[in-house]
């Protein structure tokens, strides 16, 4: 007696919990691949957002000008950080010097206007990461358990059979092992993607704090005079 074996058969002959499992896979998956493209045209376009701030900050554009201008325009966070951290540090300046205290005390303040403002940025650029993280981590084991369990019946179902044969055991099992598939399907795109992701995000990060540096030393220059 020949047995479908096709795919579709194989999900359809599942048992609910299983096939509950497999949905819960999929529609993880879908979610993953959601953040994933969200997630990498956020950070290209805080890159590119970056190249030309930096490109614009350092061909000798006015502070005080540059500033305005980016208070006018609505700042879009996470993809504009570098031009928030300017904002944020630029202004605690203008206001700590215009009360006459100590360069010392200015510089304080303006490193921890910045380093607020970078952390608020950096939360915004990291936000869902940990979801494919989870994805990735989790994803095999819920197809394990789906695995385990159809396994189960399918031993569960011979119990009253007085002769078994591989052909009885296979597509039980066929269907079980069906929801293992899925898990390392959802699993592999996120955990790959996460690891990209993250090293993105750490050289934005270092990007960020490198120009934040230099920034401090050229408002310590004014300060000072």
């Amino acid at each position: 007696m020949n047995t479908d074996m096709s795919f579709v058969h194989l999900i359809a002959g599942a048992s609910p919990f299983v096939q509950l499992v497999m949905a819960i896979l999929v529609l993880a998956s879908l979610l993953a691949w959601t953040v994933i493209f969200a997630k990498w045209r956020q950070l290209r376009r805080a890159r590119v957002a970056a190249e030309a701030f930096e490109s614009r900050f350092w061909s000798g554009a006015e502070l005080a000008g540059l500033y305005k201008e980016l208070v006018q325009n609505e700042l879009k966070p996470g993809e504009q950080a570098m031009e928030a951290v300017f904002v944020s540090g630029f202004k605690e300046f203008a206001r700590l010097k215009k009360e006459g205290l100590e360069p010392d005390e200015i510089m304080d303040g303006v490193q921890r206007s910045m380093r607020v403002a970078l952390g608020r940025q950096m939360e915004i650029l990291e936000q869902h990461l940990p979801f494919l993280a989870t994805v990735g981590s989790t994803s095999p084991y819920i197809g394990l358990l789906g695995t385990v369990w159809g396994i189960m019946n399918a031993f569960r179902a011979l119990s009253g059979v007085k002769q078994a044969t591989l052909a009885m055991v296979a597509p039980g099992i066929a269907e079980a092992l069906i929801a293992t598939a899925f898990g390392l399907f959802a699993a592999i795109p996120a955990v790959v993607a996460y690891n990209r992701l993250i090293t993105d995000v750490d050289r934005l990060a270092g990007r960020f704090q490198a120009f934040q540096e230099e920034f401090v030393n050229i408002l310590q220059r004014q300060v000072r005079r």
